[in-house]
């Protein structure tokens, strides 16, 4: 009995009215899936491979496409004139490149990998931690910081190489840092590219290697900065020193220093945005009188007269007494809420005064209250 073909836009997951671009975006992912290399002794994905070529072969050729479209398998059926050529690979040939499948999912292929390890390579990033004070965010500061960064060798100016003597291009790889080679499968067979055993993928040989960094072309020393942590920085916030990190490779720029910046909680105050808050004790006389109360702030204590009858929960606002805004002059506020303290271990005497006052005072003074049980009453008739 003879096999039965799978649709090759199905073996591809396409629509058939997928266009070119498509139909090479698909193949490229499934060879690269199915491929024998990245599936050893796996029967099923080495028949998958198989058909997955078989389509790819015609569905990107313009001419067979379009007998296929319109005939089917007969339009490319070999002993019928069309044909996909020996064991359905057509014009493809098995005597290919495998990097260049890959070469979609690695930015150029193998190829590639090698321009980018001889060419400029950015230098890493550093990253830090400085815990600073509410205080010191608020009104910035300076810091100093200590860190480990790979800098060039100075000896040799980072060729790894003695001073009076330069690497030499490897005979191997002939420079490119990749080195060729063939795999022969049950379906032919196939090439890929590897880094340079010789040279170690940098196409270079040092035969004279440098005393001070034996050749790595680069050294770890300690350097310390300074670093302004600048007025209304908040907790996380990031800052970035530009090409203070370490050392690149090849003429690359320099990596970064990036601080995080903690700041630790204050023992009054609360942040929000900008603007900052605190609960500020009252007592009893005060918020029943009103009183000229001490609010502090950052700055230093202001006073602040709050209006007679002041319910516990009052919140108050003074203006401009918050955190400076990043690279502004201006500056948020200061929100604090007033809490009344109720006296404790009172006298005999003291608690008589006290309920000579209540007495006194009457229930319309006491008008949330009445509200209150107002509503429960009310509800209950």
């Amino acid at each position: 009995m003879a096999e039965t073909k799978r649709d090759y836009y199905e073996v591809l997951g396409l629509q058939k009215t997928a266009g070119a671009d498509e139909i090479k975006r698909a193949y490229r992912q499934l060879a690269k899936k199915y491929h024998p290399d990245m599936n050893p002794g796996d029967k099923e994905a080495e028949q998958k491979f198989k058909e997955v070529n078989e389509a790819y072969a015609i569905l990107s050729d313009a001419d067979k496409k379009a007998r296929y479209d319109q005939y089917g398998f007969a339009g490319v059926d070999p002993n019928m004139g069309g044909g996909a050529g020996a064991g359905g690979f057509g014009g493809m040939g098995m005597d290919f490149d495998i990097s260049d499948i890959f070469g979609s999912f690695f930015g150029g292929g193998m190829g590639g990998s090698s321009q980018r390890r001889n060419g400029p390579v950015r230098g890493e990033d550093i990253h830090l931690r400085v815990t600073v004070s509410f205080e010191e965010a608020a009104f910035g500061c300076k810091k100093e910081v200590t860190f480990s960064r790979v800098e060039k060798c100075a000896e040799c100016g980072g060729s790894g190489a003695e001073k009076g003597t330069t690497p030499e291009r490897c005979t191997t790889c002939n420079g490119t840092g990749q080195i060729r080679v063939q795999q022969r499968t049950a379906l032919g067979v196939f090439q890929s590219s590897r880094a340079c055993d010789a040279c170690g993928g940098t196409g270079k040989i040092i035969k004279n290697p440098c005393n001070s960094c034996r050749g790595t072309g680069a050294r770890k020393t300690q350097k310390k900065i300074e670093v302004t942590i600048p007025a209304g920085c908040d907790d996380g916030m990031m800052l970035a020193l530009r090409e203070q990190g370490s050392d690149g490779r090849n003429g690359g720029p320099a990596g970064d220093v990036i601080i995080t910046v903690n700041v630790r909680p204050h023992h009054i105050f609360e942040r929000d945005g900008y603007d900052i808050m605190c609960e500020i004790p009252i007592t009893f006389p005060e918020a029943t009188l009103g009183a000229e109360i001490t609010v502090p702030t950052l700055e230093g204590d202001v006073k602040y007269t709050i209006p007679e009858g002041t319910q516990t929960g009052t919140t108050f606002t003074i203006r401009g007494k918050g955190i400076q805004m990043i690279n502004s002059k201006n500056k948020g506020d200061l929100h604090f809420t007033v809490v009344i303290e109720v006296p404790k271990s009172l006298t005999e005497k003291q608690k008589e005064l006290l309920r000579a006052f209540s007495d006194a005072c009457g229930k319309n003074n006491y008008t949330k209250k009445e509200s209150f049980f107002n509503k429960i009453f009310g509800n209950r008739n």
